[in-house]
């Protein structure tokens, strides 16, 4: 059955790349942000295989900055996350669960240090510019919020390392893992980092500058020539494989940070500045919690909302929030929420998937 089209207006915002992507043959899109967020080049088993051996480049716009600069800057970041922000240094990233005064996530961004009192916070999907503007105005802080004109781009994939040599130099191959460093594109000085939303390695270079976007684009495809580099997207099965939560889908608003296995992310000794800190100190030990889950049978068919869990007595234990067929593992690869007692590994369970009734079993961690 063919889904519904994307009806598409300016309150749709497209990306500094739009027409490089529908030049490369984009079959599908979703919103993110607010933004066009492209999902299918070729069909995700060819786009899983691609991305596995090669390079891709990804239009990943929709990953929104909000700028929060000025004196008061670090502490307001502080207040909206249980993550220690004391030690880190100007070219660092973190991954930064991000709470209300309840402990519930809001949302899970990697946090970008430019110096002393300027933070980049590159969100995943909700509205945190509003959030954050609000607790700056209501604190009476001294600081700006607000969303600059930056859009990430990300280069993925094996042979991501050869393609950035190529284009900026031996140097910025040599970025630690979430660090960042300064490039100058187009004569326009830009940040480019060691990360992504893959396990296959890369960069997310943090365009500065919508009129930019297609000569950057042109640049690291001509760079590219003969590594097979491609135009890509995320992908839901190699993400899955590897435990790359998305927020909306894996993560919502009900869990804490302890419930969708963040705890590591928690400093509640030292970043007791953050509003939900009493709430998380009296949420440490969850009734459920994220888990891998191996689910058994053919390929599942496509999820678009959850699917119950039970035990063997048919009682409820929790969810599967994504899965998907893995060509490499030869399995159905799955996320779950899971009650605590049914979480160990090994532990079998069944699903009310669309199709008919599967058997689960629990993993205790994920493929990659």
């Amino acid at each position: 059955m063919n889904a519904p089209l994307l009806s598409c207006s300016n309150r749709l915002r497209r990306t500094p790349f739009s027409r490089r992507v529908e030049a490369a043959g984009v079959k599908a899109y979703t919103t993110y942000n607010h933004m066009l967020l492209p999902t299918v080049f070729r069909t995700v088993e060819e786009d899983y295989a691609h991305l596995k051996s090669a390079v891709q480049i990804w239009d990943v716009s929709c990953e929104r900055q909000v700028e929060v600069v000025g004196p008061d800057a670090r502490r307001l970041v502080q207040m909206t996350t249980p993550r220690d922000l004391a030690r880190m240094a100007d070219d660092q990233c973190y991954y930064i669960p991000m709470v209300d005064e309840h402990g519930r996530m809001l949302n899970d961004p990697v946090l970008n240090k430019l110096a002393d009192e300027r933070y980049w916070i590159s969100l995943s999907d909700t509205d945190m510019l509003y959030y954050c503007k609000g607790l700056a105005n209501g604190f009476g802080l001294d600081v700006d919020v607000f969303e600059p004109d930056v859009s990430p781009l990300a280069i993925q994939g094996p042979k991501a390392d050869e393609l950035i040599r190529r284009a900026f130099g031996q140097d910025i191959v040599d970025t630690r893992f979430f660090r960042h460093k300064t490039i100058n594109v187009q004569g326009r000085d830009m940040i480019i980092a060691r990360s992504g939303w893959s396990l296959q390695g890369g960069f997310e270079l943090y365009l500065d500058g919508s009129e930019h976007g297609e000569a950057v684009w042109d640049m690291l495809f001509e760079a590219g020539a003969g590594l097979d580099v491609h135009a890509g997207c995320p992908n839901h099965i190699e993400r899955i494989e590897g435990g790359l939560l998305s927020f909306g889908s894996d993560i919502s608003m009900e869990h804490t940070p302890f419930e969708a296995g963040l705890g590591k992310y928690c400093n509640l000794q030292t970043a007791t500045d953050c509003l939900g800190h009493a709430a998380l100190l009296a949420a440490v030990n969850p009734a459920r919690q994220i888990r891998p889950v191996e689910i058994n049978g053919d390929a599942v068919p496509r999820l678009t909302q959850l699917w119950p869990l039970r035990n063997a007595s048919g009682a409820s234990v929790g969810n599967v929030s994504s899965a998907a067929w893995s060509p490499d593992f030869n399995t159905n690869v799955a996320i779950a929420t899971v009650d605590k007692g049914h979480w160990s590994e090994g532990t079998e369970l069944v699903v009310d998937a669309p199709d008919l009734e599967r058997s689960v079993r629990v993993r205790e961690k994920f493929w990659i």
